[in-house]
C-alpha cells in the first residue's frame, strides 16, 4: 500500500483531520487527478467533472481540519476514491 493510499484512507476515516500533513493532502488530490494552482499561500485544486474548487492553506505543516473535511466530502460525493483495496486470503 503506497503512502498516498494510506493518507487517502486516513482522510476517508475522518478520525484524525487535524493531523493530516498539508503536503500529504496535496499529494492525495494530485493522485486523484486534481490540477493545482498556487496564489500566495493558497493552493487551489480543480478537476474536470467536479463543481467544487478546493482552496487549501497550511496551518504549520498540517492541513486545516475543516479543509480536510471539505476534501473528504468532495471525494465521497464524486466517488473519487474508487473501491477499497481488499485482502483476500483463500
Amino acid at each position: 500500500m503506497s503512502k498516498v493510499t494510506k493518507i487517502l484512507a486516513r482522510v476517508l476515516r475522518g478520525t484524525s483531520d487535524a493531523n493530516i500533513g498539508f503536503i500529504d493532502l496535496c499529494a492525495v488530490l494530485s493522485h486523484l487527478g486534481f490540477a493545482e494552482r498556487v496564489r500566495g499561500g493558497h493552493h487551489i485544486f480543480t478537476r474536470d467533472g467536479v463543481a467544487e474548487i478546493l482552496n487549501l492553506q497550511p496551518r504549520g505543516n498540517n492541513a486545516k481540519a475543516y479543509q480536510v473535511k471539505q476534501v473528504r466530502q468532495v471525494i465521497v460525493t464524486y466517488g473519487l476514491a474508487g473501491e477499497p483495496e481488499q485482502n483476500d486470503e483463500g
